[in-house]
């Protein structure tokens, strides 16, 4: 299992767009204890299922108006 800084290095992100992520439920991950882990594998299925392209979607809309 990978920590959130090598997590970020693997997907090419920073570790903030991971935490937000994170915040967002929208990163699988595990919570053990205090700490936030991920299997790189269950990140990588993540990213290939084109969900995580969605996850950034409510940031870019946040703060608009929309008709």
């Amino acid at each position: 299992m990978n920590d959130g800084s090598e997590i970020a290095v693997h997907v090419g992100v920073s570790k903030d767009t991971i935490r937000a992520w994170i915040k967002k439920e929208t990163i699988p991950h595990h919570k053990v204890g205090r700490l936030y882990k991920f299997r790189a594998s269950e990140v990588d299925a993540w990213i290939e299922s084109g969900a995580s392209a969605d996850a950034d979607k409510n940031d870019k809309t946040e703060g608009k108006d929309h008709e």
